[in-house]
């Protein structure tokens, strides 16, 4: 039996922690390994949103995560922002994609630039070198010339640019409806299957 898809997801310190959070959700139900990686400041801002102390240590997150979401045995890891040796630190043995959702611009200026001197920033490193798939899912307004400039500089490396900008073409009746819009096509970009909402054009090809 071939080895399920491996996903590394990072949550880092910017607003909208609910969509790495919606995300880890769905990876699990769609039987992905998921390694999970996260900021001191995404600690900070699952307080602040969520009302959700996240766990420092890796092994208390990993059973916390595991049990939250039912996931089997070793389908979820969390590894320390500082652990070098996580296979994702290096490129023979990457993940097969990774997302970094929500994305500050602080580590998306990291990666755009190459300083990989933490967990998060030194896997999407290898993500780009290795040429596999990569998200990220900016939250940041306005954008400055200089958050311009990295997002495109990224795009050019092969990163896919995906802010977290909901359609309301299916009239989105929550703030789950909006969030499940984003993590919807972010799912789309791994690769990984998903009936989170009606895709466009849907309705007029079933008529």
């Amino acid at each position: 039996m071939a080895e399920p898809q491996t996903i590394t997801l990072a949550w880092t310190g910017a607003s909208g922690l609910a969509y790495g959070l919606r995300l880890l959700e769905c990876l699990v139900a769609a039987d992905r390994r998921v390694f999970l990686l996260y900021s001191a400041a995404a600690q900070i801002v699952a307080r602040q949103e969520c009302d959700l102390a996240l766990p420092t240590q890796p092994r208390e997150a990993t059973r916390y995560f595991s049990e939250l979401h039912g996931a089997r045995a070793g389908q979820i890891t969390v590894f320390g922002r500082e652990d070098w040796m996580a296979p994702v630190a290096s490129g023979s043995n990457p993940a097969d994609s990774m997302a970094i959702c929500p994305c500050t611009m602080g580590t998306l200026a990291a990666v755009a630039c190459g300083v990989a001197d933490n967990l998060i920033a030194r896997a999407a490193d290898v993500m780009l070198k290795e040429r596999r798939p990569l998200v990220l899912v900016p939250r940041e307004t306005p954008l400055s010339t200089i958050h311009l400039e990295n997002m495109l500089r990224l795009a050019r490396a092969g990163a896919v640019i995906l802010p977290p900008a909901p359609g309301f073409y299916s009239r989105p009746q929550s703030v789950a409806d909006l969030v499940d819009f984003v993590v919807a096509r972010t799912l789309d970009q791994l690769g990984v299957p998903h009936a989170l909402g009606p895709r466009w054009g849907d309705r007029r090809a079933r008529d």
